[in-house]
């Protein structure tokens, strides 16, 4: 039956013939104080058929080489025929082999069968109250009168929350109901009526906006007001109404002189004033608060914002002035008085300017703030709309000297192709400042990690933690706004973990369980019992190196730590 102890002369072994065949035995050899033991585990549905059925012994090797007498029956030569039984001093066979060097002892071990977990099993699964009322069209009056339960909240503005018993709200359902079928048209019923609800949603919305002009809007909106007085919605709003106005100025000085320069400016400003205005519908959106839909907020409208900027300065800015650009080159005109083009660039010159130092006066608060230079702020487009601003108000400077330069050659030399180049260099600007937003924001919405110094920092204080054994997989992903999101598979000291529910508990009760634990039903109760709450005591180990990490922290927004 075991090969490997063919080849042990000293070991005997033994064949228990039993009423039913036993499955998934276990078998081994202990040695100590001149004893060895032979053990097995069987499964506890055999174990009274173990204490019934006979038992044979047998020894691989010849009494006689051993020098001792083997006591029970049945004892084998070395080619596995059964010898004849003897008695051993008037002794009756038994559960031991007795010799001058080594006893042999059974011992038998039940273990659990174990449990095949049905359907029925998860109806101990808890259920919260929206759950309750929405998948089983219940009332709150109905939840009242059912077993109300505590348990440690998921959320960090609360400790802990009620939840039912998913069997109990069954139960309720079906007396409140009448009948699985009624329940089931019920909820038909509000399905349709989700539905149409969905469907007349821009009636809805009207008709709340309607409510709200005739009865006044309760709702305070000091939130998005504030949001254009300070940081970038502040700059976005002072670059509108400057690159509105010198828009409508070099529109005028185009239309009275005929200059290319002056018409790729023109055109400068009208994209500069188009773009910006889009920045500040991404700020608007940006602040509003997660919903359903958008569980992790519209921070990311900023940047979709000045994706679409860089594009439309690449189409509208620098598409337009490569076009007038060659327009020129191949058909000159001659270009009249360009006295009043130079006043006009020259106030566009100051108005820019000044549009530029606010700008550069905000990102330098923004890069002291997050402990970054001035050039690793920009660069990593931690506020799109700030840079957007900069970079296109950098643009505007650097394209009214060109285009007065250009325009400056052509009065002195009466050579109307430098005023084209002016254009096309306006263009090619405005095609480089367009290609840096498109790349900065592209790389900013897939999601780019943050710098390894800050994951290291957070890797060493999770690390640091008596509780963690070790961390792995480690994300942290910069979700635009100085928002990180973290991510990290935890390896959890288990023994720390009991320690911490221990420390929490009566020893000497749990000693007094222990001692009443008497039969592997009352173990598995026992276990079960403290089980679950260890677990528990693991999930507010996660919750507190959560809060912990977000305190330690105030860029990190959201943690996901999960159990290896």
């Amino acid at each position: 039956m075991f090969p490997g102890l063919a080849q042990r002369p000293w070991h005997a072994f033994c064949r228990f013939y039993l009423q039913h065949h036993a499955t998934r035995i276990c078998h081994g050899w202990q040695s100590g104080g001149g004893i060895r033991t032979l053990w097995f585990n069987f499964p506890d549905s055999h174990v009274s058929a173990l204490a019934t059925g006979p038992i044979r012994f047998y020894s691989n090797s010849d009494s006689r080489k051993n020098g001792s007498s083997a006591s029970g029956p049945d004892k084998p030569s070395t080619s596995g025929t059964p010898e004849k039984p003897t008695a051993n001093n008037g002794q009756s066979p038994s559960a031991s082999v007795s010799g001058a060097n080594e006893t042999i002892q059974v011992k038998v071990r039940a273990v659990l069968k174990k449990r095949d977990y049905g359907s029925r099993y998860t109806q101990n699964n808890f259920i919260t109250a929206v759950r309750a009322m929405n998948e089983f069209c219940l009332k709150t009056s109905d939840l009242e009168q059912l077993r109300k339960i505590r348990r440690r909240s998921p959320h960090d503005d609360t400790e802990a929350f009620t939840v039912f018993l998913r069997s109990d709200v069954e139960v309720k359902a079906l007396e409140v109901w009448g009948s699985p079928e009624a329940l089931a048209r019920e909820r038909n019923q509000r399905k349709e009526v989700e539905r149409e609800f969905k469907e007349n949603l821009f009636r809805n919305q009207k008709l709340l906006k309607e409510y709200k002009d005739f009865f006044g809007n309760t709702k305070p909106r000091a939130g998005k007001r504030t949001t254009f007085l300070q940081g970038p919605g502040k700059v976005v709003m002072v670059a509108i109404c400057i690159n509105g106005l010198n828009f409508f100025f070099k529109l005028l000085a185009w239309v009275y002189t005929g200059s290319a320069s002056m018409f790729s400016e023109a055109i400068h400003s009208l994209a500069d004033t188009c773009n910006q205005a889009l920045l500040a519908l991404g700020i608007s959106q940006s602040v509003r608060n997660p919903d359903a839909i958008h569980p992790y907020g519209f921070s990311n409208m900023r940047y979709i914002a000045s994706l679409i900027s860089g594009v439309g300065i690449f189409m509208m800015g620098a598409g337009l002035s490569w076009y007038h650009g060659v327009i020129g080159l191949l058909h000159p005109q001659p270009i009249e008085s360009l006295l009043w083009a130079y006043c006009i660039l020259a106030g566009s010159l100051v108005s820019e300017g000044a549009t530029l130092l606010v700008a550069i006066n905000e990102i330098k608060k923004s890069s002291k703030l997050h402990g970054v230079s001035f050039y690793e702020y920009v660069m990593q487009s931690r506020d799109p709309s700030t840079n957007v601003v900069l970079l296109e108000d950098t643009a505007a400077v650097l394209g009214v000297i060109l285009a007065a330069g250009c325009m400056g050659l052509t009065s002195l030399t009466g050579n109307p192709y430098y005023d084209c180049l002016g254009s096309l260099g306006v263009g090619t600007l405005l095609g480089t400042v367009s290609a840096f937003l498109i790349y900065t924001n592209t790389e900013a919405l897939l999601g780019r990690s943050i710098q390894p110094e800050q994951v290291q920092k957070l890797t060493e204080f999770l690390e640091s933690d008596p509780a963690v054994r070790g961390i792995h997989d480690v994300k942290a992903t910069d979700m635009g706004l100085s928002k990180v999101r973290f991510k990290a598979e935890v390896d959890f000291d288990g023994r720390v973990v009991t320690r911490s529910y221990l420390e929490k508990q009566d020893i000497e009760q749990i000693l007094n369980e222990i001692q009443l634990v008497k039969s592997p039903e009352e173990l598995e109760n026992f276990m079960l019992k403290h089980g679950e709450n260890i677990i528990d005591t693991l999930g507010a180990e996660v919750d507190r190196l959560e809060k912990e990490l977000k305190q330690r922290n105030p860029d990190v927004r959201h943690v996901d730590l999960e159990i290896l």
